[in-house]
């Protein structure tokens, strides 16, 4: 059990201590796309969806969600983070919206959890806008593109 880092010896789930670590940048960058029907797209683009600036909207929801990483996901520390920033681009032809965040901060853990659910909470908040035009959204291709600082470094993830 030694292998995963919020398991102690024995097998319990614990924070990791990182205390004795040095403070340095950290970045790390996430994505993700939700897809929906045609009109449900050209609504959101226009602006003249009912409950008006729906990416406006997810922007803020987003950057919060990562504010808030620590009171969602139980072993997370509680950052402070210098930069979020969430960025919305459509893809007309696939009928979807791809979300990158970008987290930053200065400290001893990296901030890759809060780039995860800075574009989860994004994605989610588009849905929840647009549920009532259309329930069949899906959300997916969520993943971490890139991470840089701290002991391990910098990576990439091939493709990206």
């Amino acid at each position: 059990m030694t292998d995963f880092t919020h398991f102690n010896a024995e097998g319990e789930a614990h924070m990791v201590d990182v205390g004795e670590k040095p403070a340095t940048r950290r970045v790390a960058v996430a994505e993700g796309r939700i897809t929906m029907e045609a009109d449900t797209l050209a609504r959101i683009l226009a602006g003249s969806h009912k409950k008006g600036d729906v990416l406006g909207v997810a922007r803020i929801a987003g950057i919060m969600a990562a504010k808030k990483t620590a009171d969602l996901v139980p072993l997370c520390h509680p950052l402070m983070l210098t930069r979020v920033e969430v960025e919305f681009t459509p893809e007309a032809e696939a009928n979807r919206i791809h979300c990158t965040a970008t987290v930053e901060t200065r400290g001893q853990t990296g901030v890759e959890m809060e780039a995860l659910t800075a574009v989860q909470i994004a994605l989610l908040t588009i849905y929840d806008m647009c549920k009532a035009v259309d329930r069949g959204m899906t959300m997916g291709d969520i993943r971490l593109l890139e991470k840089r600082g701290g002991k391990s470094g910098h990576w990439r993830r091939n493709g990206s």
